[in-house]
């Protein structure tokens, strides 16, 4: 079901496959090979998130998403076609929901375990962007023409080798922490709801939940209207940020 209508598969997918051909004709040359290098890093962020929303469930006792093959790194396991066109295009995304099921927890309260599982994606994502931006401050060290190529080119043609690398890089950091922060916002259907949520008293809880339709369109709203967009951009160039000083701190000490 989509906004509240159902599809059948191969049309959903003919309906993805037009709004993403309508997308790469209003792209310059240079933005649709950025948003092709994109795509490794949209892949990663979504597999990682969600497996390690299911190997945190099953670390805590609920073998739930292990038992339905969500325990992977395979991409097949956890990309949601819209969810993936709409994170490389629209920079809003996300993957197929992992099952949870918090009474199977077994080493920890049922609150605690859902805190803990919602943070585990979000989490890996930032990790990721880690990883990510200490690789680059690899290729700035070794290549540093690369990371000029990166900047300065705006033709396929003109692009080398290695300023892809740096550019595919660079864009699985920014994929990454965006959908890291993205995920801790405190609106249903994201990670920070389920968090944000256990912190809220009984009758609190259970008012967000009757009113899911008035706040999914809201949500809505907000993305159609940028106003999300707005509003994660300041958290997300923060983070960015503070990687590239930490690992550029860390990088000075020992060059």
């Amino acid at each position: 079901m989509l906004f509240g209508y159902n599809f059948d598969k191969k049309t959903l997918y003919i309906i993805i496959a037009i709004f993403a051909i309508l997308l790469l004709f209003n792209l310059s040359s240079f933005n649709i090979l950025a948003t092709i290098l994109t795509l490794p890093g949209v892949i990663i962020a979504i597999s990682f998130h969600e497996f390690a929303h299911a190997w945190m469930a099953n670390k805590l006792g609920d073998q739930t998403a292990r038992n339905m093959g969500r325990m992977t790194l395979d991409p097949r396991a956890h990309l949601n076609p819209i969810g993936l066109i709409l994170l490389i295009f629209a920079h809003i995304g996300w993957g197929e929901p992992v099952p949870v099921n918090t009474n199977n927890f077994t080493t920890v309260s049922r609150k605690k375990g859902e805190i803990l599982v919602s943070l585990a994606g979000p989490v890996m994502n930032f990790i990721l962007a880690l990883i990510f931006t200490v690789i680059f401050y690899l290729i700035c060290t070794f290549s540093p023409e690369a990371i000029l190529d990166m900047l300065f080119s705006q033709q396929i043609a003109g692009m080398s080798f290695m300023g892809l690398i740096a550019l595919t890089v660079y864009c699985t950091i920014t994929v990454n922490i965006g959908l890291g922060v993205f995920n801790l916002i405190p609106i249903p259907p994201l990670d920070g709801s389920k968090i944000f949520l256990e912190f809220l008293p009984y009758k609190a809880q259970r008012w967000i939940d009757e009113k899911q339709g008035i706040i999914y369109f809201i949500f809505i709203l907000l993305w159609v209207t940028n106003i999300l967009s707005m509003l994660v951009s300041y958290p997300i160039s923060w983070v960015q940020n503070l990687l590239f000083n930490l690992v550029g701190s860390i990088f000075g000490l020992f060059l």
